[in-house]
Protein backbone atom coordinates (compact mmCIF):
# COMPACT_ATOMS: atom_id res chain seq x y z
CA UNK A 1 0.00 0.00 0.00
CA UNK A 2 1.30 3.59 -0.91
CA UNK A 3 1.83 5.76 2.24
CA UNK A 4 -0.71 8.16 2.25
CA UNK A 5 -0.93 11.33 4.37
CA UNK A 6 -5.32 11.87 5.23
CA UNK A 7 -6.85 15.18 7.40
CA UNK A 8 -9.88 14.77 8.87
CA UNK A 9 -11.76 17.73 9.05
CA UNK A 10 -14.42 17.73 11.73
CA UNK A 11 -16.49 20.38 13.62
CA UNK A 12 -15.79 17.87 16.94
CA UNK A 13 -14.02 15.21 18.00
CA UNK A 14 -16.50 14.90 21.16
CA UNK A 15 -18.07 11.57 21.82
CA UNK A 16 -20.65 10.51 19.10
CA UNK A 17 -20.78 8.34 15.97
CA UNK A 18 -18.83 10.12 13.46
CA UNK A 19 -15.55 10.18 15.66
CA UNK A 20 -16.68 6.88 16.55
CA UNK A 21 -16.04 6.00 13.20
CA UNK A 22 -13.04 7.90 12.94
CA UNK A 23 -11.30 6.42 15.58
CA UNK A 24 -12.63 3.13 14.67
CA UNK A 25 -11.05 3.82 11.17
CA UNK A 26 -7.71 4.91 12.93
CA UNK A 27 -7.30 1.92 15.75
CA UNK A 28 -8.02 -0.97 13.17
CA UNK A 29 -6.29 0.76 10.30
CA UNK A 30 -2.79 0.72 7.79
CA UNK A 31 -0.02 2.12 9.50
CA UNK A 32 0.73 3.30 5.96
CA UNK A 33 -1.83 6.01 6.27
CA UNK A 34 -0.94 9.01 8.84
CA UNK A 35 -4.01 10.21 10.33
CA UNK A 36 -4.36 13.77 11.15
CA UNK A 37 -7.74 15.48 12.94
CA UNK A 38 -8.57 19.15 12.77
CA UNK A 39 -11.25 19.52 15.71
CA UNK A 40 -12.95 22.69 14.45
CA UNK A 41 -14.80 23.21 17.84
CA UNK A 42 -11.30 22.38 19.65
CA UNK A 43 -13.63 19.47 21.17
CA UNK A 44 -11.26 16.06 21.43
CA UNK A 45 -12.49 14.22 24.00
CA UNK A 46 -12.68 11.17 21.56
CA UNK A 47 -8.65 11.16 21.51
CA UNK A 48 -8.53 8.86 24.72
CA UNK A 49 -9.94 6.17 22.61
CA UNK A 50 -7.06 6.12 19.93
CA UNK A 51 -4.56 3.19 19.95
CA UNK A 52 -2.43 4.24 17.67
CA UNK A 53 -0.98 7.70 16.58
CA UNK A 54 -2.73 10.22 15.26
CA UNK A 55 -2.06 13.91 15.39
CA UNK A 56 -5.17 16.24 16.44
CA UNK A 57 -5.35 19.38 16.13
CA UNK A 58 -7.82 21.79 18.38
CA UNK A 59 -9.17 25.13 16.49
CA UNK A 60 -11.51 27.54 18.26
CA UNK A 61 -13.92 28.33 15.49
CA UNK A 62 -16.76 30.39 16.32
CA UNK A 63 -20.40 30.20 14.99
CA UNK A 64 -21.13 31.73 11.52
CA UNK A 65 -19.00 32.02 8.52
CA UNK A 66 -15.07 33.80 8.41
CA UNK A 67 -13.37 34.57 5.36
CA UNK A 68 -10.38 34.89 7.68
CA UNK A 69 -11.33 31.23 9.87
CA UNK A 70 -11.42 29.63 6.23
CA UNK A 71 -8.00 31.72 5.12
CA UNK A 72 -6.58 30.09 8.61
CA UNK A 73 -7.13 26.66 7.98
CA UNK A 74 -6.31 26.50 4.48
CA UNK A 75 -2.61 27.67 5.48
CA UNK A 76 -2.94 24.97 8.56
CA UNK A 77 -4.13 22.07 6.36
CA UNK A 78 -0.93 23.66 3.24
CA UNK A 79 1.08 23.27 5.92
CA UNK A 80 0.49 19.43 6.90
CA UNK A 81 0.96 18.61 3.05
CA UNK A 82 -2.01 15.87 3.04
CA UNK A 83 -2.83 13.67 -0.02
CA UNK A 84 -6.43 13.70 1.06
CA UNK A 85 -8.51 15.53 2.69
CA UNK A 86 -11.89 14.36 4.36
CA UNK A 87 -14.47 16.50 5.73
CA UNK A 88 -17.84 15.72 7.02
CA UNK A 89 -21.42 16.68 7.22
CA UNK A 90 -22.58 20.27 7.43
CA UNK A 91 -20.21 21.62 9.91
CA UNK A 92 -17.16 20.25 7.80
CA UNK A 93 -18.25 22.29 4.69
CA UNK A 94 -15.13 24.98 5.60
CA UNK A 95 -12.99 22.43 5.53
CA UNK A 96 -14.28 21.49 1.66
CA UNK A 97 -13.16 25.23 0.41
CA UNK A 98 -10.01 25.47 2.63
CA UNK A 99 -8.80 22.55 1.46
CA UNK A 100 -8.88 23.52 -2.25
CA UNK A 101 -7.38 26.84 -1.15
CA UNK A 102 -4.91 25.01 0.16
CA UNK A 103 -4.17 23.29 -3.32
CA UNK A 104 -4.91 19.32 -2.53
CA UNK A 105 -5.87 18.03 -5.16
CA UNK A 106 -8.05 15.05 -3.34
CA UNK A 107 -10.89 16.18 -1.05
CA UNK A 108 -13.56 13.90 -0.23
CA UNK A 109 -17.27 15.01 1.72
CA UNK A 110 -18.71 12.47 4.16
CA UNK A 111 -22.58 12.54 5.01
CA UNK A 112 -23.13 10.46 8.04
CA UNK A 113 -26.20 11.99 10.19
CA UNK A 114 -28.79 14.82 10.84
CA UNK A 115 -29.13 17.27 13.03
CA UNK A 116 -32.52 19.51 14.62
CA UNK A 117 -31.28 22.24 12.30
CA UNK A 118 -32.26 20.65 8.85
CA UNK A 119 -33.82 16.72 10.54
CA UNK A 120 -34.70 16.01 7.32
CA UNK A 121 -31.92 17.47 4.91
CA UNK A 122 -34.43 19.23 3.08
CA UNK A 123 -33.53 22.93 3.61
CA UNK A 124 -33.24 24.34 0.65
CA UNK A 125 -30.48 27.40 0.98
CA UNK A 126 -28.11 24.15 2.88
CA UNK A 127 -28.98 22.11 -0.33
CA UNK A 128 -28.04 24.73 -2.58
CA UNK A 129 -24.52 25.53 -1.10
CA UNK A 130 -24.22 21.79 -0.83
CA UNK A 131 -24.53 21.70 -4.53
CA UNK A 132 -21.78 24.67 -5.13
CA UNK A 133 -19.56 23.18 -2.91
CA UNK A 134 -19.64 19.88 -4.74
CA UNK A 135 -17.99 21.40 -7.72
CA UNK A 136 -14.46 21.37 -5.41
CA UNK A 137 -15.15 17.60 -4.31
CA UNK A 138 -13.47 15.26 -5.69
CA UNK A 139 -15.82 12.32 -4.23
CA UNK A 140 -18.01 11.77 -1.95
CA UNK A 141 -18.68 8.90 1.23
CA UNK A 142 -21.69 8.26 3.64
CA UNK A 143 -23.02 5.41 5.65
CA UNK A 144 -26.07 4.22 4.22
CA UNK A 145 -28.01 3.80 0.83
CA UNK A 146 -30.66 6.62 2.11
CA UNK A 147 -28.01 9.10 2.36
CA UNK A 148 -26.69 7.94 -1.38
CA UNK A 149 -30.02 8.35 -2.19
CA UNK A 150 -30.57 11.63 -1.17
CA UNK A 151 -27.12 12.90 -2.43
CA UNK A 152 -27.80 11.96 -5.53
CA UNK A 153 -31.55 12.95 -6.32
CA UNK A 154 -32.24 15.34 -4.07
CA UNK A 155 -28.94 17.13 -3.18
CA UNK A 156 -27.72 16.64 -7.07
CA UNK A 157 -24.24 16.08 -6.91
CA UNK A 158 -22.75 14.80 -9.77
CA UNK A 159 -19.64 12.71 -8.42
CA UNK A 160 -18.92 9.39 -7.51
CA UNK A 161 -20.45 8.54 -4.07
CA UNK A 162 -18.93 5.60 -2.26
CA UNK A 163 -21.29 3.94 0.56
CA UNK A 164 -19.76 2.55 3.28
CA UNK A 165 -21.53 0.72 6.04
CA UNK A 166 -20.30 1.53 9.62
CA UNK A 167 -18.24 -1.82 11.27
CA UNK A 168 -18.60 -2.77 14.82
CA UNK A 169 -16.32 -4.97 17.08
CA UNK A 170 -18.24 -8.29 17.57
CA UNK A 171 -16.30 -9.96 19.93
CA UNK A 172 -16.92 -6.66 22.18
CA UNK A 173 -20.02 -6.70 22.00
CA UNK A 174 -21.95 -9.74 22.50
CA UNK A 175 -24.52 -11.38 24.25
CA UNK A 176 -24.98 -12.87 27.28
CA UNK A 177 -26.34 -15.80 28.52
CA UNK A 178 -29.09 -16.02 31.41
CA UNK A 179 -26.82 -16.56 34.14
CA UNK A 180 -24.50 -13.83 32.71
CA UNK A 181 -27.33 -11.33 32.40
CA UNK A 182 -28.58 -11.73 35.83
CA UNK A 183 -25.10 -11.51 37.33
CA UNK A 184 -25.22 -8.32 35.47
CA UNK A 185 -28.44 -7.03 36.28
CA UNK A 186 -27.58 -7.55 40.09
CA UNK A 187 -23.93 -6.45 39.77
CA UNK A 188 -25.81 -2.88 37.80
CA UNK A 189 -28.03 -2.53 41.17
CA UNK A 190 -31.29 -4.15 39.27
CA UNK A 191 -33.41 -7.62 40.09
CA UNK A 192 -32.68 -10.41 37.78
CA UNK A 193 -36.50 -9.97 37.35
CA UNK A 194 -36.36 -6.72 36.22
CA UNK A 195 -37.34 -6.41 32.20
CA UNK A 196 -34.77 -3.39 30.83
CA UNK A 197 -35.20 -1.43 28.59
CA UNK A 198 -32.34 0.46 27.09
CA UNK A 199 -31.37 3.49 24.90
CA UNK A 200 -27.58 4.60 24.47
CA UNK A 201 -27.33 8.09 22.54
CA UNK A 202 -26.09 11.41 22.82
CA UNK A 203 -28.62 13.61 24.73
CA UNK A 204 -29.91 15.65 21.74
CA UNK A 205 -33.31 16.64 19.99
CA UNK A 206 -32.46 14.41 17.32
CA UNK A 207 -32.73 11.24 19.29
CA UNK A 208 -36.39 12.04 20.46
CA UNK A 209 -35.94 10.41 23.76
CA UNK A 210 -39.37 12.11 24.71
CA UNK A 211 -41.16 9.94 22.97
CA UNK A 212 -39.58 7.07 24.44
CA UNK A 213 -40.08 8.21 27.53
CA UNK A 214 -43.74 8.90 26.88
CA UNK A 215 -43.62 5.01 25.55
CA UNK A 216 -42.17 3.83 28.79
CA UNK A 217 -44.51 5.52 30.75
CA UNK A 218 -47.21 3.34 29.22
CA UNK A 219 -45.59 0.19 29.72
CA UNK A 220 -44.52 0.80 33.31
CA UNK A 221 -48.44 1.32 34.07
CA UNK A 222 -48.82 -2.58 33.86
CA UNK A 223 -45.88 -3.48 34.09
CA UNK A 224 -43.85 -2.19 37.11
CA UNK A 225 -40.90 -4.22 37.07
CA UNK A 226 -39.73 -2.63 33.98
CA UNK A 227 -37.13 -0.37 33.81
CA UNK A 228 -35.62 2.14 31.16
CA UNK A 229 -32.07 2.54 31.20
CA UNK A 230 -30.60 6.10 29.72
CA UNK A 231 -27.38 5.77 28.44
CA UNK A 232 -25.55 9.17 27.27
CA UNK A 233 -24.97 12.88 27.73
CA UNK A 234 -25.30 15.80 25.79
CA UNK A 235 -27.49 19.35 25.39
CA UNK A 236 -30.34 17.67 26.26
CA UNK A 237 -29.75 16.55 29.32
CA UNK A 238 -31.60 18.82 32.21
CA UNK A 239 -34.71 18.97 30.49
CA UNK A 240 -34.99 15.56 29.99
CA UNK A 241 -34.19 14.82 33.18
CA UNK A 242 -36.91 16.98 34.21
CA UNK A 243 -39.47 15.06 32.36
CA UNK A 244 -38.45 11.71 33.35
CA UNK A 245 -41.27 9.40 34.80
CA UNK A 246 -40.84 6.94 37.31
CA UNK A 247 -37.92 4.21 36.38
CA UNK A 248 -35.91 5.71 33.88
CA UNK A 249 -32.26 5.63 35.10
CA UNK A 250 -29.42 8.17 33.67
CA UNK A 251 -26.36 7.17 33.76
CA UNK A 252 -24.47 9.41 31.88
CA UNK A 253 -21.72 8.74 29.46
CA UNK A 254 -20.19 5.01 30.33
CA UNK A 255 -17.29 3.74 28.55
CA UNK A 256 -18.74 0.24 29.14
CA UNK A 257 -21.72 0.33 27.45
CA UNK A 258 -20.93 -3.04 26.38
CA UNK A 259 -21.34 -4.53 29.06
CA UNK A 260 -24.03 -2.77 30.23
CA UNK A 261 -25.94 -4.11 26.83
CA UNK A 262 -25.54 -7.56 28.11
CA UNK A 263 -27.58 -6.85 30.85
CA UNK A 264 -30.36 -4.98 29.16
CA UNK A 265 -33.46 -7.12 27.01
CA UNK A 266 -34.87 -4.54 24.38
CA UNK A 267 -32.90 -1.83 22.48
CA UNK A 268 -34.85 1.11 21.67
CA UNK A 269 -33.65 3.93 19.66
CA UNK A 270 -36.34 6.78 18.28
CA UNK A 271 -35.17 9.50 16.54
CA UNK A 272 -36.49 11.52 13.83
CA UNK A 273 -33.36 10.43 11.50
CA UNK A 274 -30.64 8.67 11.58
CA UNK A 275 -27.58 7.76 8.72
CA UNK A 276 -26.54 4.41 10.42
CA UNK A 277 -26.79 4.51 14.02
CA UNK A 278 -23.59 2.21 15.92
CA UNK A 279 -25.79 1.81 18.94
CA UNK A 280 -28.12 0.06 17.05
CA UNK A 281 -25.63 -2.04 15.38
CA UNK A 282 -23.52 -2.92 18.91
CA UNK A 283 -27.02 -3.65 20.24
CA UNK A 284 -27.96 -6.27 17.83
CA UNK A 285 -24.26 -7.74 18.01
CA UNK A 286 -25.23 -7.55 21.65
CA UNK A 287 -28.24 -10.62 20.75
CA UNK A 288 -30.56 -7.70 21.64
CA UNK A 289 -33.92 -7.15 19.75
CA UNK A 290 -34.01 -4.01 18.56
CA UNK A 291 -36.89 -1.41 18.36
CA UNK A 292 -36.33 1.67 16.02
CA UNK A 293 -37.92 4.27 14.29
CA UNK A 294 -38.71 4.01 10.41
CA UNK A 295 -36.35 6.65 9.48
CA UNK A 296 -32.86 7.51 7.96
CA UNK A 297 -30.83 4.55 7.44
CA UNK A 298 -32.77 2.47 9.84
CA UNK A 299 -34.77 0.25 7.99
CA UNK A 300 -31.33 -0.73 6.07
CA UNK A 301 -29.99 -2.20 9.55
CA UNK A 302 -33.35 -3.20 11.41
CA UNK A 303 -35.61 -5.76 9.19
CA UNK A 304 -38.93 -5.46 10.56
CA UNK A 305 -40.49 -8.70 12.49
CA UNK A 306 -37.06 -10.11 11.56
CA UNK A 307 -34.46 -8.60 14.11
CA UNK A 308 -36.44 -5.82 15.94
CA UNK A 309 -39.54 -3.42 14.57
CA UNK A 310 -39.68 -0.45 13.25
CA UNK A 311 -42.20 2.10 14.16
CA UNK A 312 -42.51 5.62 13.43
CA UNK A 313 -40.98 8.49 15.40
CA UNK A 314 -44.08 10.03 16.82
CA UNK A 315 -46.62 7.43 17.90
CA UNK A 316 -45.36 6.81 21.64
CA UNK A 317 -48.55 4.16 21.67
CA UNK A 318 -47.16 1.80 19.11
CA UNK A 319 -43.64 1.68 20.55
CA UNK A 320 -45.20 0.84 23.89
CA UNK A 321 -46.89 -2.21 22.14
CA UNK A 322 -44.06 -3.70 20.69
CA UNK A 323 -42.17 -3.28 23.63
CA UNK A 324 -44.89 -5.09 24.95
CA UNK A 325 -44.90 -7.82 22.54
CA UNK A 326 -41.04 -8.77 23.94
CA UNK A 327 -42.28 -9.04 27.48
CA UNK A 328 -45.45 -11.28 26.94
CA UNK A 329 -43.32 -13.27 24.00
CA UNK A 330 -39.63 -13.68 25.13
CA UNK A 331 -39.23 -16.39 22.38
CA UNK A 332 -40.11 -13.48 19.90
CA UNK A 333 -37.32 -11.82 21.82
CA UNK A 334 -34.73 -14.25 22.12
CA UNK A 335 -35.24 -14.94 17.74
CA UNK A 336 -35.06 -11.34 16.72
CA UNK A 337 -31.95 -10.37 18.84
CA UNK A 338 -30.73 -13.95 17.85
CA UNK A 339 -31.02 -13.25 13.99
CA UNK A 340 -30.00 -9.39 14.72
CA UNK A 341 -26.49 -10.66 15.96
CA UNK A 342 -26.21 -12.60 12.90
CA UNK A 343 -26.80 -9.55 11.00
CA UNK A 344 -24.10 -7.98 12.20
CA UNK A 345 -21.21 -10.28 12.09
CA UNK A 346 -22.27 -10.49 8.50
CA UNK A 347 -22.59 -7.08 7.44
CA UNK A 348 -20.99 -4.64 9.55
CA UNK A 349 -17.57 -5.67 10.11
CA UNK A 350 -14.99 -3.61 11.10
CA UNK A 351 -12.86 -4.88 8.74
CA UNK A 352 -14.72 -4.67 5.74
CA UNK A 353 -15.61 -0.71 6.82
CA UNK A 354 -11.67 0.01 6.98
CA UNK A 355 -10.68 -1.72 4.10
CA UNK A 356 -13.26 0.51 1.78
CA UNK A 357 -12.09 3.69 3.30
CA UNK A 358 -8.11 2.73 2.78
CA UNK A 359 -8.93 2.17 -0.52
CA UNK A 360 -11.07 5.23 -1.62
CA UNK A 361 -8.01 7.22 0.24
CA UNK A 362 -5.66 5.52 -2.11
CA UNK A 363 -4.11 7.75 -5.33
CA UNK A 364 -5.78 6.52 -8.74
Amino acid sequence: MTSVRVVHVIYSFGIGGLEKGITTLINHGSPDIEHTIISLCGNRESERFLKRPARIISLDKQHGNSLRFIWGLSKLIQSIHPDVVHTRNWSGMDGVLAAKLAGVKTIIHGEHGWDMFDPAGADKKRRRVRKLISFLVSHYTCVSKQLEFWLKHEVRVKKNIIQIYNGIDAMRFRPADREEKSALKQQFGFSPNNFIVGIVARLDAIKNHSTLFEAFKIVFQSNPFAKLVVVGDGPEAERLKSEASENILFLGYRSDADILMRCFDVFVLPSFNEGISNTILEAMASGLPVIASNAGGNPEIVEDGVNGFLVESREPARMADRMMEYITGPDIMVRHGEQGRKLAIENFSIEAMVNRYESVYQPG
